[in-house]
């Protein structure tokens, strides 16, 4: 009965991987930051969903943002930990950061996963 248990943990394990990680990350622009040059880092996140594979869904649109002078937040799910330390220096997170990291003054990122 044991071993039966375990090759059932280990075919779940192999068919459903580890978890998603859900990378959250809140945003303070520079204050010459423009609403278009905004837009464009909105939009470049959808844009990574579709250059990162690895990416399942992505979120742009902030209902509330906590924090002095943070008024954005983006949200990308990652198909596991893995995705996400692989996207770290990816050319689609380069090319995304070309746009992002010059208006952005500050930001704050957490990753979750259950």
């Amino acid at each position: 009965m044991k071993r039966l248990i375990a090759v059932f943990l280990l075919t779940a394990f192999s068919l459903f991987g580890e978890g998603s990680v859900i990378h959250v990350v809140t945003i303070k622009w520079k204050p010459e930051a423009t609403k278009p040059q905004i837009q464009a880092v909105l939009d470049g996140v959808k844009t990574l969903q579709k250059e990162y594979p690895r990416i399942k869904r992505v979120w742009t649109r902030s209902i509330k943002v906590q924090g002095d002078g943070y008024t954005h937040a983006v949200v990308m799910e990652f198909e596991s930990e893995a995705a996400l330390k692989d996207y770290a220096d990816s050319p689609a997170q380069k090319k995304w950061y070309a746009v992002y990291q010059t208006i952005r003054a500050e930001s704050t990122t957490h990753d979750i996963t259950n």
